[in-house]
Parts: structure tokens; C-alpha cells; sequence
């Protein structure tokens, strides 16, 4: 592995908080040093003069499809995805088939990653067998598999008493249960927000309640055995709230919001942003909601109510895609667009630049404590001896969305068309440079965008 010299840029360390011009050099896979004018004797010199250099983007919930759905997206596909859109760890989601119930379908996971992955999988176990609902999977063999975390992810655990016990293992085996957030009841089969669009459009409407209610259970639950949990994919206000205070109880919570749910709104939906109404690039589960949630969600994300932001990338086939929207799949492929879309709250002077990165990278890692996995001290920093995962980013640089040339098999995505202004130039995994853009590796002038607003 030969070693590599990142010189001239703006570094960015959320373990530090601090943002300053210095070289990047790794050795051997890691964090070697962070100064300014290294030598770096013998070591690849990349000149990122101009860029924001970051620690990689970790993603808590990213569905791969493999094995089983290998026609919307792959273990290789989806991790180029990953690594154009600057992450270089991706947790997957067990929704697969067969479903990541057992070791041996962890292993499955862990092994093609190995062989093809382009950057860092770390699989996620079911709560209950097949993620029928009905009986718990085995944790113990899970856990020794490697997953990092357990969840039903798309289905939740819809008997309290199995949730519960779900929860007291979590707690033995140190794996946080991942819940969905969903009263299936509540939402009696709808296809979009409840509300004035939904009544307009025609459309069976989701009403708010239906993710409130499975939160206040989740978090009653929660308080029994104390167990680790971890609620997926926040959309309301809510549900913000009812988050907010269990945390300042003390209990054990962490959460987690998509870049959708931080942007879009039910109005999408509608054809607002330049798209056109029924849209099933638009259809989600949590559904786009209304201005009032999106302003709650993000007022979670500033006080840290909401610890991470989460793609729930969602790849699926064109021909899934193109139906009428009741018969739709739900889901956005998110991972490529992530960085663009969050940095409209940035350029709207919504969030500073630097806290949206710490909760890209240090803050997912420390919610499901993925540094204390086997050579992972570390991650989501630029520590000496941390995992050499890097992104480099030009947050001023301006991109049109255009899902034809995503890496992703899923070009299911509301922003086709979009002008983003923020974008990833180049990243690095475990010391590798996995990933460039094509203006990053031409020969280039003094960059005019030096503005990181960190």
C-alpha cells in the first residue's frame, strides 16, 4: 500500500471542532500526521489546494440489496455510490433475501464486501427471524458475525412484548436495536403525507401520528430494561419533541434524519422544485412531510436531538419506479446526492458547514460506537492511528443532478434536473483513493472556492 500526501487544503476535524490549512499524510492505511508543509518522504503527493478536506462520511442506514435483489443494486454498485457521494463507511440494512437473520448471511455480506466492495460495509442484523415479527433472531450469533447494530428496518416490530425483549438483549450484546418508525395500523396503507397535497392529489394520506405513536412506544419500551435504541429515519415535529424529552430524562436514545427529510416536503409531491405532479421518485416511507416538520427536524439536528443524518439510500429498478404511484416502491437512492442537498441548508445559512459534517462522521460513529470495533479507533476523525477515510470537497462547485450517470443501479431520485452547489471532488478509503472526479484529477488553476464556512 503506498502511502499518500494530501497538501495545501482546508482540514476539517470533528473530534477538534477545527478547521485549518494543513497537509493530510497516510501511511500503511492510517492517519499518519496533520500539519502544515509535511515532507512525506516517499509518499504520493496529491496538491487538494482549494478543497475542504474531511474525515469520510459515515452512513447509519444504507440499503445494499445483496443477496437477493441484485437487479436494484449490488454490494460493488452500491459502494461506488457510496464513495461519489464522499462515504466511506456504510452500515446496510438486513432487508434483503435471504434476510441478514443468521451468521451465515453476515458472512455472505462481510465476504462479497471484501472481494468488491469499494468502500467500508459493516452489516446490520434483523430483530427477529426472516423479519417476520414473530420470534427474535439469534443476537449472539449476529453479534459474533459482525453486525454493528439489529433492526427490521421497512417492517417494524409491531408486538410490544417482542420489542421489549428485543430490547433487553440489545442490551447484553451491546447491539443497538435500529427501530422503524411506523404504526402500521395508523397508517392504513397510505401513500404520502396526510394532508392539504395528499386531499388534492387524491392520494391516501399518512397521518403524522402513525410514526408519533410507534416513537412514544418505542421510547416507553425503551425505559422498562433500558435497552440501547436507536430510532431510524425522524420525520415529524412530534416525534422531535417526544425524542428531546426522553433524552433529557436520561434514556439510552439515539436517533437519526435523512437529507430528504432535512429539504424536501410534502409539496414535492405536488410538483414543487421544477417536478411534476404523482412523481413516484417522490414516494418515501416516512412519506415527505409539511414545512413545520422539516424546520423541527432540522432544529433537532442543530441541538442534537437528532445525533446523525442517515441517506436510507433506496435503490430501486426503473421498471419498479414507473407505475402509478399508489403501486410504487418506497424510496430515494440518496447516497450520490447527499452532500449537494445538505449544503442548501448551508448556503441558506441554516446550518454551519462544520456541524453538518461532525453529524456526517464523527457523531454516527460514536451512536452506534462503531470505533470500538476491531481497527476502527478512531473513525470519523483525523486522528494519529485513525482509519485513513477521507473526503475531499469543493463546497462551492456547481452540479446539475443527472441519475443516467450514478454509479447506483437506482436512479430513483426527486432531484433529477436539480442545480446543487456543493460537491464531492474526491475520496479516500482506508488510505485508497476509491474515487475522483473528473475536475479533481485535471490539471487546474488557484480554485476560486476556498469559502468552507466551517
Amino acid at each position: 500500500m503506498s502511502d499518500l500526501l494530501l497538501t495545501g487544503g482546508r482540514v476539517f476535524d470533528p473530534s477538534r471542532a477545527t478547521e485549518h490549512r494543513a497537509d493530510v499524510l497516510v501511511r500503511d492505511g492510517r492517519i499518519a500526521e496533520v500539519a502544515p508543509e509535511l515532507i512525506g518522504e516517499g509518499a504520493e503527493r496529491v496538491d487538494v489546494t482549494g478543497y475542504l478536506v474531511s474525515p469520510g462520511f459515515i452512513d447509519l442506514h444504507t440499503h445494499l440489496r445483496e443477496p437477493g435483489f441484485e437487479y436494484k443494486e449490488t454490494i460493488a454498485t452500491g459502494t461506488q455510490a457510496a464513495a461519489r457521494g464522499g462515504f466511506t463507511t456504510v452500515c446496510v440494512m438486513p432487508n434483503t433475501n435471504p434476510p441478514a437473520d443468521t451468521g451465515a448471511t453476515v458472512e455472505f455480506v462481510l465476504r462479497r464486501a471484501e472481494q468488491q466492495a469499494a468502500v467500508r460495509v459493516i452489516p446490520i442484523g434483523c430483530i427477529t427471524r426472516g423479519r417476520a415479527g414473530k420470534e427474535l433472531a439469534e443476537f449472539g450469533d449476529l453479534a459474533s458475525a459482525g453486525v454493528c447494530a439489529v433492526s427490521d428496518d421497512g417492517s417494524p416490530v409491531a408486538d410490544a412484548e417482542l420489542m421489549r425483549r428485543a430490547l433487553e438483549y440489545s442490551k447484553g450484546f451491546d447491539l443497538p436495536a435500529i427501530e422503524h418508525l411506523e404504526d402500521l395500523v395508523e397508517a392504513n396503507g397510505g401513500v404520502m403525507h396526510e394532508g392539504w397535497v395528499s386531499t388534492r392529489l387524491g392520494l391516501r394520506g399518512v397521518p403524522a401520528a402513525a410514526e408519533d405513536a410507534a416513537v412514544l412506544r418505542n421510547i416507553a419500551l425503551a425505559e422498562l430494561p433500558g435497552g440501547r435504541l436507536h430510532l431510524a429515519h425522524v420525520s415529524t415535529r412530534r416525534s422531535v419533541e417526544a425524542i428531546r424529552q426522553a433524552k433529557r430524562a436520561g434514556l439510552a436514545i439515539s436517533s437519526e434524519v435523512t437529507p430528504h427529510h432535512l429539504t424536501l416536503t410534502h409539496e414535492t409531491v405536488l410538483g414543487a422544485n421544477g417536478g411534476f405532479p404523482y412523481e413516484t421518485a417522490d414516494r418515501v416511507n416516512p412519506p415527505l412531510r409539511t414545512p413545520d416538520d422539516l424546520d423541527a427536524c432540522l432544529d433537532g439536528l442543530l441541538d442534537g436531538t437528532l445525533g446523525a443524518i442517515a441517506t436510507d439510500h433506496a435503490p430501486h429498478a426503473d421498471i419498479e419506479k414507473l407505475v402509478e404511484f399508489d403501486l410504487a416502491p418506497s424510496g430515494i437512492s440518496g447516497l450520490e446526492t447527499a452532500f449537494g442537498l445538505l449544503m442548501t441548508l448551508v448556503h441558506s445559512g441554516r446550518i454551519p458547514l462544520s456541524l453538518l459534517l461532525t453529524r456526517l462522521t464523527s457523531d454516527p460513529v460514536r451512536l452506534l460506537s462503531l470505533d470500538r470495533r476491531p481497527g476502527l479507533r478512531g473513525l470519523g476523525t483525523l486522528e494519529k492511528g485513525a482509519p485513513a477515510d477521507l473526503v475531499i470537497l469543493d463546497p462551492g462547485r456547481d452540479w446539475i443532478v443527472e441519475p443516467e450517470q450514478f454509479a447506483s443501479r437506482g436512479r430513483n431520485t426527486p432531484l433529477r434536473g436539480r442545480l446543487l452547489t456543493g460537491q464531492v471532488m474526491a475520496t479516500v478509503s482506508r488510505g485508497l483513493l476509491v474515487w475522483s472526479h473528473e475536475a479533481f484529477r485535471s490539471p487546474r488553476g488557484e480554485s476560486s472556492r476556498q469559502k468552507s464556512n466551517a
